[in-house]
């Protein structure tokens, strides 16, 4: 006769199951990261919860299961010119694939990153980042913390020789877009509305700029006379920008990782004053709450 297996799995007993040590196990419980009960006055593990959180993962059990094997020490979402600089003079460790805000998200959503920057205007509370984590992510052990207030605005040639001023001044006008994943191109497509405009209306180049950098370079170029990019762009390809507003980038973070030596790196170089000597060079960013806390998740 088949012997019986117990519904719940000590410490010690998990650690077996996932062939790691006992202080692992317990680093994953803190975390929030795999299921557990503390009814009896002692951590324990539901056997059906923890193989369903394997099943979840698509995993074995085995070491490569859990932990920061699981996430990936990368960081997505949109692309900053002052975080790409800092993640390599920090040293941190942490690659990179900035493809845009949502698409940030959607990969975080899917346990492929660490960590994801974003700046994603919520035209409801006029807000931002906050109620699209809490909808995605309100459970889970992440946060949401502040990077830098940006200035946004139109990029135009030197000297602005078409006089653009506003988002009204774009229609007629060649401006190259971003792609659609990009919280970017969300709010140029939000603002043109505000102003009775649709995409139609402008003369679109195609293909849509994948970054900050793009922006700016097709406008250097001579492919677009305008783009609705960063000021930091356009000073470093000595462009003219007429801003007309600021956003709140702020990162997304796996909770655990944040306590972990990668990303406290890039923190303690942030406290730097190299770095706040660099972010006035870059120009347009306020980066005097770098670190504040805008969304705890469960």
């Amino acid at each position: 006769m088949a012997t019986r297996q117990p519904e719940f799995l000590t410490v010690r007993e998990l650690a077996e199951l996932l062939r790691v040590k006992d202080r692992k196990v317990y680093a994953l419980a803190a975390s929030g990261e795999i299921p557990c009960s503390r009814a009896t006055g002692k951590i324990l593990f539901p056997r059906s919860a923890v193989e369903a959180w394997l099943a979840r993962h698509g995993a074995s059990a085995s070491p490569a299961a859990i932990g920061p094997a699981v996430r990936p020490t990368v960081m997505v979402g949109s692309h900053d010119p002052l975080l790409d600089w800092a993640l390599r003079e920090s040293r941190s460790g942490i690659a990179s694939f900035f493809d845009g805000s949502l698409d940030g998200l959607a990969r975080f959503v899917r346990s492929e990153a660490v960590c994801a920057g974003m700046h994603i205007f919520e035209a409801g509370n006029g807000g931002w980042n906050v109620s699209h984590v809490a909808e995605a992510l309100g459970a889970e052990p992440v946060a949401l913390i502040e990077w830098a207030w940006r200035e946004r605005g139109l990029i135009v040639a030197a000297g602005n020789p078409l006089g653009l001023r506003t988002i009204g001044d774009l229609a007629g006008r060649r401006v190259v877009p971003r792609q659609a994943e990009a919280a970017s191109q969300q709010l140029l497509l939000h603002l043109l509305a505000g102003d009775s405009l649709k995409p139609a209306d402008l003369l679109l180049a195609d293909p849509p700029a994948r970054n900050e950098t793009d922006l700016a370079l097709a406008v250097a170029d001579g492919k677009a006379d305008a783009a609705f990019g960063l000021a930091a762009a356009a000073r470093q390809y000595r462009l003219d920008f007429v801003p007309l507003m600021r956003e709140r980038y702020d990162l997304l973070v796996w909770r655990q990782f944040y306590f972990e030596e990668p990303f406290q790196r890039l923190l303690r170089f942030c406290r730097a004053p190299q770095f706040a000597a660099r972010a006035g060079e870059f120009g347009g960013y306020d980066v005097n709450g770098l670190g504040a806390v805008h969304f705890n998740g469960a």
